[in-house]
């Protein structure tokens, strides 16, 4: 597998094996069947892994622990997050530390190789778009994030648990780019890279989020890039593996299904998969370090590694699928 620079780590593998599906947040498999497809990235040359508290309460980080557990980890890079929200800032660093050590158990780790601020970004006043009322627990204010969070993290650098740290590029654009262009930046962006320009249910901050926007500030800026959400929650897929929550929060993804309706048609007459130029179109986005996958099983898996040995796009094939949605 092609590996590609990544200033944290010098280099990692051009996909990322991803957390949500052994987490059973992206359609429910198995234990065992978890670990196999961890095995198997193993195996086909992936050396870096993203997983999360989130992804199934734990799940995803106690299935990364039983596959690596008596394992070699040279050149295999691990990265987690915590999802801290807007705390007292003297609060800050116990939060960060307890989620971090909980992780760090359930993955029988030592320290972790990136940790990631698993909350979105605004400025202290801003309303969330959607579910305002969730808006101390699932996003953090800049007043925190430069005042705590940064500290915190630098902290727990010099305690040896973490190599290093970053954001997620998800939030209210005007606070993601102020933490791109602070003195003091994130030393890696999770940005949301796909067709659709959409960052689906997760995109709940702001009305309008644009996820190029914070694409292009990250390029510009030389921000260590991760891409997410290539195949847009499945709604690049050539159909949706699950039904949508009862809730409806994640009704932005099944939309998203709907208006990719043109993309799944002009694959089908390349004679392709959708999740498969899906894929290839992420990987071919300028500084794009790794795609992050969300799979769930090894045949999932061997679909991605497939399409990342086809190589990335033509001009003229990126061109053709970025007309489609006036990119």
């Amino acid at each position: 597998m092609e590996k590609r620079n990544f200033k944290p780590f010098g280099k990692i593998s051009s996909l990322t094996l991803g957390g949500g599906g052994l987490g059973q947040v992206w359609g429910e498999t198995t234990r065992e069947e978890a670990v196999a497809t961890v095995n198997l990235a193993l195996e086909s040359g992936i050396t870096h892994f993203d997983v999360a508290p989130m992804y199934g309460k734990g799940e995803a980080e106690r299935v990364l622990g039983e596959s690596l557990d008596g394992k070699s980890l040279k050149d295999i890079y691990v990265t987690t997050k915590c999802q801290l929200g807007t705390l007292p800032n003297e609060q800050v660093y116990d939060h960060l530390n307890e989620s971090l050590n909980k992780s760090l158990e359930n993955m029988k780790l030592e320290k972790v190789n990136l940790f990631l601020l698993h909350s979105q970004l605004i400025e202290d006043g801003y309303e969330l778009f959607n579910f305002n009322e969730f808006r101390t627990k699932n996003s953090t204010t800049t007043n925190s994030y430069f005042d705590a969070v940064i500290p915190a993290f630098e902290k727990l650098k010099q305690e040896g648990k973490i190599d290093h740290w970053g954001i997620g590029g998800l939030g209210q654009k005007e606070a993601i780019i102020k933490s791109i262009n602070a003195e003091k930046p994130p030393e890696a962006v999770q940005c949301a890279v796909n067709i659709l320009n959409s960052a689906g249910a997760i995109g709940y901050v702001s009305a309008n989020f644009n996820p190029n926007e914070i694409l292009k500030e990250c390029q510009k800026n030389d921000i260590p890039i991760l891409a997410i959400r290539a195949v847009q929650a499945g709604a690049l897929t050539s159909a949706m593996d699950r039904q949508p929550h009862e809730s409806g929060f994640d009704h932005k993804d099944f939309e998203d299904y709907e208006k990719a309706y043109t993309f799944r048609e002009l694959v089908k007459e390349w004679q392709e998969l959708p999740a498969k130029i899906a894929h290839r179109y992420a990987l071919s986005i300028e500084k794009v370090s790794s795609v992050i996958l969300g799979v769930k099983n090894r045949q999932e898996l061997t679909e991605c590694i497939e399409a990342e040995k086809e190589g990335v796009l033509t001009s003229k094939e990126i061109k053709t699928l970025e007309d489609l949605f006036d990119l």
